[in-house]
């Protein structure tokens, strides 16, 4: 099945160019450090500059948001919409719902971000499956806590990624989609899983995803490993992906915008 051709960006990408923000509150594990500067792009701004840059599509980080307030939401919303970009999914990139003592808490809170990403009317959501080992115990709860999280919410469709401690793996990941019975969705990200087998990996599962992130970082100084992200695209491919490429730019080089159209030239040169 051939891929979707829109041009589409994870908003990661652009952290420097949004001045590192990070707001308070979005960061309860202390991944990121929050950071309330006003250095950066206004989040405001973000949509028309991604319009002036090609991008119809964006996939858009939780810790962006300065406010949460509906007024701002609906002008968020409204400045989306405007500029004829696509929220195709808002990423909830923080949260542990199997942590021991904490889980039935990052649940709850987890539970406000949706309803967040439902006033923005993104039609997708994604949050984590839990950052600790993999274990029945954690897997069931996940799938629990997972399913529980997605049901109060069917306007809206949930997924979660192959990503931090609990999804290590295809066999883990696809164990715990076997647990959702489809409640739960998959977003991939090519660029969260290394070895030897990297690939095998992602083809494992990218069949069933119903979003993706793939990445680019550099294979040396200011060069990115367009063979890395070559051959992820092909195993996205091969497996039968159909989405949209959201492209990630993970590269050490500033400029971040022209690091995207790197990216896509890369993207574009593998998918034809």
């Amino acid at each position: 099945m051939p891929l979707d051709p829109t041009k589409a960006v994870h908003t990661w990408s652009l952290f420097r160019t949004m001045g590192r923000f990070v707001a308070p509150g979005s960061a309860p594990s202390g991944v990121l450090t929050e950071n309330p500067s006003t250095d950066g792009l206004d989040l405001l701004e973000l949509p028309g500059q991604l319009a002036a840059h090609g991008f119809a599509s964006a996939q858009l980080c939780h810790f962006y948001l300065p406010r949460t307030d509906a007024s701002y939401l609906a002008e968020l919303r409204d400045a989306f919409d405007t500029a004829e970009v696509d929220l195709e999914c808002f990423l909830v990139d923080d949260g542990d719902i199997v942590h021991p003592e904490h889980g039935e808490q990052q649940q709850c809170w987890l539970d406000g971000w949706i309803q967040i990403a439902e006033q923005l009317g993104a039609p997708r959501v994604r949050v984590p499956a839990g950052d600790q080992a993999p274990t029945e115990e954690t897997l069931a709860l996940s799938a629990r806590r997972l399913r529980a999280l997605a049901a109060p919410h069917p306007g809206i469709r949930v997924l979660t990624e192959n990503w931090k401690a609990l999804l290590v793996d295809a066999e883990v990941t696809r164990d715990l989609l076997d647990r959702l019975e489809g409640e739960v969705g998959l977003l991939i990200d090519t660029g969260n899983w290394d070895g030897e087998d990297k690939y095998q990996q992602i083809a494992a599962v990218a069949g069933g995803a119903e979003c993706s992130q793939v990445k680019a970082r550099d294979s040396a100084p200011g060069v990115l490993d367009a063979e890395d992200l070559t051959h992820s695209l092909t195993a996205l491919h091969e497996a039968g992906y159909a989405g949209r490429l959201s492209l990630v730019y993970a590269g050490t080089d500033d400029d971040e915008w022209g690091g995207l159209e790197q990216v896509h030239g890369i993207v574009r040169t593998a998918v034809g």
